[in-house]
């Protein structure tokens, strides 16, 4: 197929910021499971910032892994008010203290671009062919930002956006179809860039071209689940796109001028 268009998840695709957002997550779940009553939950163990991340947070919005992550240990916190402080006495405190850890740890470590994305990047940019940033966060501009490359994208989707437009989150496909949207290019000619398993999955549902899932963590089963959830292809790092046998199908074509961005 013709891909015109491409739209890249930001955390673990283009900045190498899911390790931040993962240790702010393990910050917040390990109080919160310790703090929990007895009887509350039987299974305590640790949040896994690679395995638990990858399976219950990556790709979603903060309530809705928060919500995830915990009900897999067993344990059903209060959803909680918009103004609850960081804690771990309901399902917003909780995500609260995940923001505020995560603050803290970007200020000191900052995001940087995968050298792979960027290669992409620059080959999309020769061809002509539009891509945007989309990110369940509302960090992404900053991410971007901080990594030098916000003015490259011909859009971003974050979770501000997402708010503010009442977008529901990954699985669901609104993220992407909202960047392919601001793109002026069809579901159906886009490619999808995705390294969560909620992404790739929004991807599928979402009807685009081409559903790439980008394998950072190589685990036992990573791949696998990758495409299981709907990835088409998966590689470890972009810039097997460019020269991997097999990957050419993936290789973006010249598309008519876009619209918006």
């Amino acid at each position: 197929m013709s891909v015109a268009a491409v739209v890249l998840d930001t955390d673990g695709v283009i900045t190498d910021s899911a390790r931040i957002h993962a240790a702010a997550w393990k910050t917040a779940f390990d109080a919160c499971l310790r703090a929990a009553p007895p009887g509350a939950t039987e299974d305590r163990r640790p949040f896994d910032p690679r395995e638990d991340y990858r399976r219950h947070v990556d790709g979603k919005s903060r309530l809705d892994g928060a919500a995830d992550f915990l009900a897999s240990r067993g344990l059903h916190l209060p959803a909680g008010e918009p103004g609850d402080g960081p804690g771990t006495s309901t399902v917003r405190a909780v995500a609260a203290r995940k923001e505020q850890v995560f603050t803290e740890l970007l200020r000191d470590q900052g995001a940087e671009a995968y050298p792979g994305t960027v290669r992409l990047l620059d080959v999309l940019d020769r061809r002509g062919v539009p891509y945007a940033a989309v990110s369940a966060s509302r960090h992404a501009r900053e991410l971007l930002s901080a990594a030098g490359i916000l003015g490259r994208f011909h859009a971003v989707v974050d979770g501000t956006e997402a708010a503010r437009l009442r977008l529901p989150g990954k699985p669901d496909p609104a993220l992407f179809l909202e960047a392919a949207r601001r793109l002026g290019i069809e579901a159906a000619r886009t490619a999808v860039i995705e390294d969560a398993l909620a992404g790739v999955e929004a991807g599928r549902r979402g009807g685009f071209g081409l559903v790439i899932g980008v394998d950072r963590t190589a685990g036992p089963s990573s791949a696998a689940d990758l495409r299981e959830h709907g990835a088409d292809l998966v590689v470890r790092d972009l810039a097997e796109l460019l020269t991997v046998p097999g990957a050419r199908d993936a290789r973006p074509q010249s598309p008519p001028a876009a619209e918006g961005g």
